[in-house]
């Protein structure tokens, strides 16, 4: 099977859609993409390297239970606070998330359309 030879660019989109992805796996995130699972982690592993960043860990990685901690809200406002601050968080990881694959499909899109030769 011949190697695959993906524009940086490409490179760069996916790396920022694993690591913009709450609870995402290098196994989803290829299969959405249509690459190699192993590929995928070289890439992010790769990327970490060059911007010094460990190899564990992703920023916004951790999804909070929609319903945990009902009750203690209405007694702790500190508490309440901090599960607003983390819902935002979950919803701006999701608006990257939805922003980088839009993105991806847009470049996509016109990558195809001038591929016809209508």
């Amino acid at each position: 099977m011949a190697m695959k030879d993906y524009s940086d660019e490409f490179k760069a989109d996916a790396v920022a859609l694993y690591e913009s992805t709450p609870g995402a796996t290098y196994k989803s995130i290829a299969a959405d993409l249509g690459i190699n699972r192993a590929t995928l982690r070289e890439w992010v592993l790769r990327d970490r390297e060059r911007r010094g960043a460990g190899p564990v860990g992703r920023a916004g990685a951790r999804k909070t239970p929609a319903g945990s901690g009902q009750a203690a809200s209405a007694a702790d406002p500190d508490e309440r606070i901090r599960q607003l601050e983390a819902r935002v968080a979950e919803l701006e990881a999701s608006e990257r998330k939805l922003a980088t694959e839009r993105d991806i499909l847009r470049k996509a899109a016109k990558y195809f359309a001038g591929e016809t030769n209508w």
